[in-house]
């Protein structure tokens, strides 16, 4: 059945106040796979009669579901791995050289959906930070993918994707057929539910951000007005980490592209973080 034009217009103008998500013309496949299951356990049979029920009551709950269920939540260990090569080789060394033994880090890992990039952030740097206190923040918009972040629980499909059996060996434990993030490493992330296009979390000022995969979805203004918060948590001399297909250049030029080995991070420029 194909979804009804009025049926994606509301969709996509609920997403698009909510997140900042844009859904063009031509995803109306994607709106009616991830609206169908919603559909099916409300005893509905097709997504134009869910949304028009949804639009009828609007239940706050029902319309959180329908936005959490357009967000994007692609994600696995180590994701294009060259980030945490950076991180680990060239950014905390140097953001730890001129600080005392007992200070730490603060690491902002922002659209982080179910946990892998804040639990592969600490794994690298285990034992980089050795005696020195290390706090990664992982936020999401899906209050699910928070929650399931918390625990720390993934199939086997999902340990699958990206991490090396000598680290699964290491920081995992079986939990029936899944495995579960050992309680130490769980311990040091923090999780918490956070629309970016509200003011930033609390935790800060963060030493790294990592915002990756995100701004590719939203326009113009709403880059400018993310990245402009962002600025407003990150400590002097701090990086922020995008996608490989994102950048800052011409969106808004008070960060400035840096080169770290193979690859590349951004910060404030100099005299224009104003």
């Amino acid at each position: 059945m194909t979804l009804a034009i009025d049926t994606f217009s509301w969709v996509s103008d609920l997403v698009r106040k909510r997140s900042a998500i844009q859904l063009e013309a031509g995803k109306e496949y994607l709106v009616e796979s991830r609206l169908l299951p919603l559909a099916r356990a409300a005893g509905v049979t097709d997504v134009d009669a869910y949304v028009r029920g949804v639009r009828q009551a609007g239940a706050p709950s029902v319309i959180e579901a329908v936005v959490e269920a357009l967000t994007t939540n692609e994600t696995s260990w180590f994701r294009d791995s060259q980030p945490f090569t950076t991180l680990k080789d060239h950014l905390v060394p140097e953001l730890l050289a001129d600080r005392p033994m007992g200070s730490g880090l603060r690491i902002w890992s922002a659209a982080c959906s179910s946990g892998q990039e804040p639990y592969s952030i600490l794994m690298v740097l285990e034992d980089l930070v050795t005696a020195r206190r290390l706090q990664v923040l992982g936020t999401d918009l899906n209050q699910q993918m928070v929650d399931r972040a918390r625990t720390g629980r993934y199939n086997q499909l999902e340990i699958n994707r990206g991490l090396p059996a000598p680290l699964l060996v290491k920081y995992f434990q079986r939990s029936g057929a899944d495995w579960e993030v050992a309680p130490a490493l769980r311990s040091a992330a923090t999780f918490t539910k956070h629309n970016l296009l509200d003011a930033p979390p609390s935790g800060g000022p963060f030493d790294v951000v990592f915002l990756r995969n995100v701004l590719i979805y939203f326009d113009l203004a709403t880059k400018r007005d993310v990245l402009n918060r962002i600025r407003q948590v990150l400590r002097p001399g701090g990086y922020l980490f995008l996608g490989a297909a994102e950048t800052t250049i011409g969106i808004d030029d008070r960060w400035e592209r840096v080169s770290h080995g193979k690859g590349s991070v951004y910060r404030l420029a100099a005299g224009r973080a104003a």
